[in-house]
């Protein structure tokens, strides 16, 4: 099986270099560039096609929220994996929304890091525990300021199995080859799913389920 390669994005050096030795002593992970500045994670990305890149949200030039839609745009292959010191909500929002599909604290262990990795590089998202805990209270305080009810109870069971499974990062057709359904069923199902929770796009399904707890 081929290496994860990863391209990492930190203005520091010296964090920079601890995480290649991490990730380079590990079976299976391959670290292919670094930049010290969001520009250069841009151009690299481009350059480099990595199936993960691993940025900081404060550098140089170009911020990393800014830096992973930019990545994303250009190459929805790569993931992105947010390694921040910020916890604070909206930092936490404005990365996924960008389309990063990990983000953990400085502070996590080294197990979390290189499972985010992994479950990036298959499509899937990760998040450390306190962040998800930071989207689990998000959802609840934005039900409480609609008076709303739980809109996932509005699912059918089908429609909550092609959530769970869009949320995972399965497409279209590989849904309805793993249910049996018609790529049409699959999609006719996927837009009842947005209409009823009231979003407009994957990304925001996809912070629709961690906030719900759906995936990890």
């Amino acid at each position: 099986m081929d290496p994860i390669r990863i391209l990492l994005a930190d203005d520091h050096n010296v964090l920079r270099d601890g995480l290649r030795l991490l990730l380079e002593r590990q079976p299976g992970f391959l670290v292919v560039g670094e930049a010290a500045d969001g520009i250069a994670a841009v151009d690299m990305a481009a350059e480099l096609h990595p199936d993960v890149v691993v940025t900081d949200i404060a550098m140089p030039k170009l911020n990393g929220i800014e830096a992973t839609r930019r990545i994303i745009s250009a190459s929805p292959r790569t993931g992105v994996v947010i390694l921040s010191m910020h916890y604070d909500e909206s930092y936490v929002l404005r990365a996924l929304k960008a389309g990063a599909r990990g983000y953990l604290l400085k502070d996590s262990v080294k197990a979390d890091l290189l499972s985010a990795i992994q479950a990036v590089a298959s499509g899937r998202s990760f998040f450390s525990h306190k962040v998800s805990q930071i989207l689990q209270e998000d959802y609840v305080r934005a039900l409480q300021r609609m008076n709303a009810e739980d809109t996932y109870d509005l699912l059918t069971d089908r429609e909550r199995e092609i959530l769970h499974l869009v949320a995972e990062g399965r497409t279209s057709k590989e849904i309805a080859t793993s249910l049996n359904l018609s790529v049409y069923t699959v999609d006719t199902h996927r837009g009842h799913i947005l209409e009823k929770l009231n979003l407009h796009s994957v990304p925001e399904l996809i912070l629709y389920a961690v906030r719900k707890q759906l995936i990890a």
